[in-house]
């Protein structure tokens, strides 16, 4: 299992299109993949999941994935989240 403390670098955060943009990039990979906001989990393979979140710009997630392909999931999705 892999964990990172990313931060959200997307203008609008992760809202609607983003959110369905990075939920279609996570569905990509075979690895289990959560974000954890102030305690509260989410599936990222989930788009109500993500946007139940609310994660705004300039917020702290953790992201983190576990399975076969799980350090290409997290740089993937951890660059998608800082740099988009």
């Amino acid at each position: 299992m892999l964990t990172k403390k990313v931060t959200i670098g997307l203008e609008n955060g992760l809202q609607a299109r983003p959110a369905a943009l990075f939920v279609q990039n996570a569905n990509l990979y075979q690895a289990t993949l959560t974000l954890e906001k102030d305690g509260h989990m989410a599936n990222v393979k989930s788009i109500m999941g993500v946007m139940s979140m609310a994660p705004a710009r300039g917020e702290q997630l953790i992201l983190t994935a576990e399975g076969k392909d799980e350090r290409m999931a997290l740089e993937a999705l951890a660059s998608f989240i800082e740099n988009k």
